[in-house]
């Protein structure tokens, strides 16, 4: 059986329900979807849909670098959205996160997130 090891840092928000942070199985770590939560305060980024999406991919960025990674080493992302209307937005900051080669996605647009978010991501990266 593949040895697992919880992921936990306080510069992302701390899991809010049964669930951790991130759990490394070998070489791979899969990301718990983040909100757009600040971590400091615990408070939802609300300001408008890129805020929310900077603090999302900020809070992944935290969580990658406490596993020993990096966004860099993201191979596949899944993007919950409140509304469809966000995906160009929510491209145009991926582009500031992520470089060629971009990890393989999936965009959903769900009923609703939790804290009324608009996005919600998780992520699997392999070291």
């Amino acid at each position: 059986m593949t040895e697992k090891t919880i992921i936990a840092t306080d510069k992302a928000p701390a899991a809010i329900g049964t669930y951790s942070q991130a759990v490394k199985a070998g070489d791979t770590v899969y990301i718990s979807g983040q909100i757009p939560l600040n971590p400091q305060t615990m408070e939802m980024v609300t300001e408008s849909f890129e805020a929310q999406a900077v603090q999302v991919f900020e809070n992944l960025k935290a969580v990658a670098e406490a596993a020993g990674g990096s966004l860099g080493e993201f191979v596949k992302v899944t993007v919950l959205l409140s509304d469809l209307k966000y995906f160009a937005e929510l491209n145009e900051v991926m582009a500031r996160y992520f470089s060629e080669p971009y990890p393989a996605r999936a965009a959903f647009a769900v009923k609703s997130l939790p804290k009324d978010a608009d996005v919600e991501i998780e992520a699997v990266m392999v070291l």
